[in-house]
């Protein structure tokens, strides 16, 4: 069986680094991902209404075999300008695919719908994003916030805060997965009306409150609670599973839909049409070994173990909400 690795986040996973930057006014945020050197990667769209950019390239069949960075947005279409603040960043260090004595940075990004929290969007002629997608790549680091913060800083699910979540499993042959998502679900993360958490049988030591699922089940835990009065565009989940490994895109591509499992695990419902729900998977290549088919199974099954928990945790962890918000915290649930 696996453990927690030495931070419980994505960060376990050698090579990479995240980095937030938020605006509580704008009650929005972005995150950024930056690996030390390019990454494989790869994605999978299951929601009805994703946002995202540079999403095409990761498909196996096409050219470019490395990404510098992801970015986690709230804005919206908007929050895609974020991922030009990353670029702008890595370009000047000098990071990028190489092509005609240029350097092109490639940062491929994911957005979700947060204009309608009570935040002041009213921005002048420019949205805010590009700086604060710079802000974020400028802070990346080992160490980050979960919770309100970043691209979780206004996200909101079916009956409380949203919020941005990660968690990490090392293996039983030591290779490393980590998760990193942004929850603004149009389902809910908890089992009916209590404070119990979907994702329960996958915690690991009380990492978002140890309650377990309620015994008994309530009558009414199979009814879908969902926000109110959805629409396309309006909610969605993105999130990156990452590994030390050294993957292909072909791979990686499993790696994103073995990761969605734990959406359905942890969100009911999840995958709707409201929704825009994305994985992003990468592979740092730290490490060499050639998965068994026993190791595979076990890779699959803790992938969708981790990005359960951190689901869980980006919703445990978030804020009381600010006056202006409309739901409460899970902290401040009865």
């Amino acid at each position: 069986m696996w453990h927690a690795g030495a931070r419980n986040l994505i960060t376990d996973v050698v090579g990479l680094r995240v980095g937030h930057a938020a605006d509580a006014r704008l009650l929005s945020g972005t995150t950024a991902i930056l690996f030390d050197a390019p990454a494989s990667a790869a994605v999978e769209i299951l929601g009805g209404a994703p946002g995202t950019r540079d999403t095409e390239l990761l498909h196996p069949q096409n050219l470019v075999q490395g990404i510098d960075a992801l970015v986690l947005s709230g804005g919206s279409a908007f929050g895609l300008d974020a991922a030009s603040g990353v670029q702008s960043h890595l370009r000047s260090v000098g990071r990028g695919f190489e092509v005609a004595g240029q350097r092109v940075p490639i940062v491929p990004g994911a957005i979700l719908f947060d204009l309608a929290n009570g935040g002041d969007k009213d921005w002048a002629l420019h949205s805010p994003y590009r700086e604060l997608g710079l802000a974020a790549a400028q802070s990346a680091g080992a160490d980050f916030a979960l919770g309100s913060a970043g691209a979780g800083m206004g996200a909101t699910t079916a009956v409380c805060r949203g919020g941005l979540g990660s968690a990490s499993a090392v293996l039983s042959n030591g290779a490393t997965l980590g998760a990193l998502v942004a929850v603004n679900a149009v389902g809910s993360p908890l089992v009916g009306g209590t404070r119990h958490f979907w994702a329960a049988p996958f915690e690991m030591d009380g990492e978002f409150g140890d309650l377990g699922l309620p015994v008994p089940l309530p009558a009414d835990c199979a009814r879908p609670r969902s926000k109110m009065d959805p629409r396309p565009g309006t909610n969605t989940t993105i999130a990156v599973i990452a590994t030390d490994l050294r993957l292909g895109k072909a791979e990686l591509k499993r790696l994103a839909v073995a990761a969605h499992d734990g959406f359905a695990r942890a969100l009911y419902p999840a995958h709707t049409d409201f929704d825009g729900d994305l994985v992003f998977a990468a592979a740092t290549g730290a490490r060499d070994e050639v998965l068994s088919a026993v190791d595979r199974l076990e890779f699959s099954a803790a992938a969708a173990a981790v990005m359960a928990r951190a689901i869980a945790r980006g919703v445990f962890h978030a804020a009381s909400a600010p006056a202006f918000a409309a739901l409460a915290a899970w902290r401040d649930l009865v």
